[in-house]
């Protein structure tokens, strides 16, 4: 029978770091400032001048920061960076590869991908943008409308090229 991995050390309350490289961090509530980690656990993280490259928590807040991926109940971003995010709530004042959320809100974003179910903002740019409310001045290359007509065009695209490499290519 296989055991759960149980810590080995107890997980403390509170971890101040400053200007240190990690590996892990276990703690309840986590404030890094000038530093790294590789993963993060936690229920409130706040990163300060800092990178992290997975962040698990109920709650982030990154300020100057850059994060890989991101998994949260809440998120804010404020000039920083974050390559993926998941979250029930994001604010975002940065930029962002891909943000899937319930509520999104935006200050001066640059993001590749969202999805959420609502999305606010004063000034958001985005490649592509899936939501069911949008509130705010938009710039997208790709809306909820666009992303659907490109699916269908390239759909259909797909299925003529192979019909036509069936009667050229097929055997008679």
């Amino acid at each position: 029978m296989i055991e759960p991995n149980e810590p080995t050390a107890p997980i403390s309350q509170v971890t101040n770091l400053a200007q240190v490289d990690v590996e892990t961090v276990n703690a309840e509530m986590v404030r890094m400032h000038q530093s790294s980690a590789s993963v993060v656990h936690s229920e409130d993280v706040e990163l300060n001048m800092s990178a992290a490259a997975q962040v698990h928590a109920v709650n982030v807040k990154l300020h100057e920061s850059a994060a890989a991926v991101v998994h949260a109940d809440e998120v804010t971003v404020q000039h920083g960076a974050v390559a993926a995010a998941r979250a029930g709530a994001l604010s975002l004042n940065g930029g962002a590869g891909v943000v899937v959320a319930g509520s999104v809100e935006f200050g001066n974003a640059y993001t590749g991908v969202v999805a959420a179910r609502e999305v606010r903002g004063e000034k958001i740019e985005s490649v592509v943008l899936l939501s069911r409310n949008v509130t705010g001045n938009v710039t997208t290359v790709i809306d909820t409308r666009g992303a659907v007509i490109a699916g269908l065009v390239g759909g259909l695209f797909a299925g003529i090229m192979l019909l036509l490499g069936r009667m050229v290519f097929g055997k008679k």
